[in-house]
């Protein structure tokens, strides 16, 4: 019996991490078993991006859907229990920071099925978000730890981990972009969504932002100032779509919010945007690849690497108004250095990492 990798993807930032160790795993011959969530099931949210990055149709697809955290990750639970009982991965592969990711975890720890952590060792040090909660337990439970930038082995040590464990491969991501990076066109996107040449590009959903009240105003009055310099496009997650249109976000004179967009859409509008707002982890690593200045509307990161190699700066929504200003009038300028590994391989380096350890456990 072929000893299979399986992979448990949710959310549309797993996808465009799994995609090229996926791609490099098939082509060393390594027999894979693709599991789909569902944790993001709308079209824009989950099918176009296995469209365009040539995914392979899921082998398994849950359909789990949203909920609260509590509801949906005991939904994935025993739904993966039961997945992973009928075909008895080798080894299961999560990615990230979602729910999907320490549910597997967790279910292949109970069940004796090692777990290889891509994108391990990323910590903001800010347990109220659950992206952090996800990531450490993860980690605690991780068999193998596939980390993107070299400061997640001291954060790794710090917490007792056996540094055996850990092997830096890069960022997987950053494969995904480079790859497409002549598939990048941002006039065509543009024209469809109405907007002029010049644009700022901004992404919000962490809880954090969007649910408190009086820091979502904050965020709204801030856009909307900056929108008086230069236009706004917000392609807006459903869950911050109405909490912001109650703020008057939609009535603000160059404030443009969108649908979301595709892969390829998307990073085609940031790669030619005057400055990127966000509150995502992602994207703080896309717009330090495309030399896109870039805010971060956050206390913490847990990407430091791209405020030190990159251009990405945190502030607090009261200061994102003159930060932009700065950027847009041309007075603040920021290192580009491209971080060690982010160079389109570390799909290839973690295969071959996951094929040894394989060898190792066999």
């Amino acid at each position: 019996m072929p000893r299979t990798v399986a992979h448990v993807v949710g959310a549309r930032p797993n996808f465009m991490k799994a995609a090229p160790v996926f791609d490099a795993l098939a082509a060393l011959g390594q027999p894979q078993l693709l599991i789909h969530t569902g944790q993001h099931y709308d079209e824009k949210m989950s099918d176009i991006f296995f469209r365009e990055l040539g995914i392979p149709e899921p082998d398994v697809n849950l359909g789990v859907g949203s909920g609260s955290h509590a509801s949906q990750t005991a939904a994935l639970l025993t739904g993966l229990e039961t997945t992973v009982l009928e075909h008895l991965p080798a080894a299961m592969v999560v990615y990230g920071d979602v729910n999907s990711t320490i549910a597997a975890a967790l279910v292949c720890a109970k069940l004796g099925i090692p777990v290889v952590h891509v994108e391990a060792g990323l910590r903001s040090f800010d347990m109220t978000m659950p992206e952090e909660v996800n990531r450490r337990v993860t980690d605690v439970l991780a068999d193998l730890l596939l980390v993107t930038s070299p400061e997640a082995y001291a954060h790794l040590a710090n917490e007792g981990c056996d540094v055996d464990k850990v092997r830096l491969v890069g960022n997987p991501m950053i494969d995904t972009l480079l790859k497409n990076r002549d598939r990048f066109d941002p006039a065509p996107v543009r024209e469809a969504a109405g907007l002029p040449e010049r644009v700022v590009v901004s992404t919000l959903h962490r809880p954090a932002n969007v649910d408190d009240p009086v820091v979502a105003k904050q965020i709204v009055e801030g856009l909307q100032q900056v929108a008086k310099t230069v236009d706004v496009a917000i392609p807006l997650h459903p869950r911050g779509r109405e909490r912001l249109a109650d703020l008057g976000l939609v009535s603000g004179e160059g404030v443009h919010v969108i649908d979301p967009l595709g892969y390829v859409d998307f990073v085609s509008l940031v790669s030619g945007a005057a400055l990127v707002i966000t509150d995502s982890g992602g994207v703080q690593e896309e717009t330090t690849i495309l030399d896109v200045p870039c805010l971060t509307v956050r206390p913490n990161t847990e990407r430091p690497i791209t405020i030190t190699h990159g251009t990405n700066r945190l502030v607090t929504p009261e200061e994102m108004a003159p930060a932009a200003e700065a950027v847009l009038t041309g007075e603040a300028t920021y290192p580009v250095d491209r971080p060690p590994f982010w160079d389109g391989r570390a799909g290839e380096r973690c295969a071959a990492e996951i094929v040894a350890f394989l060898d190792r456990i066999a």
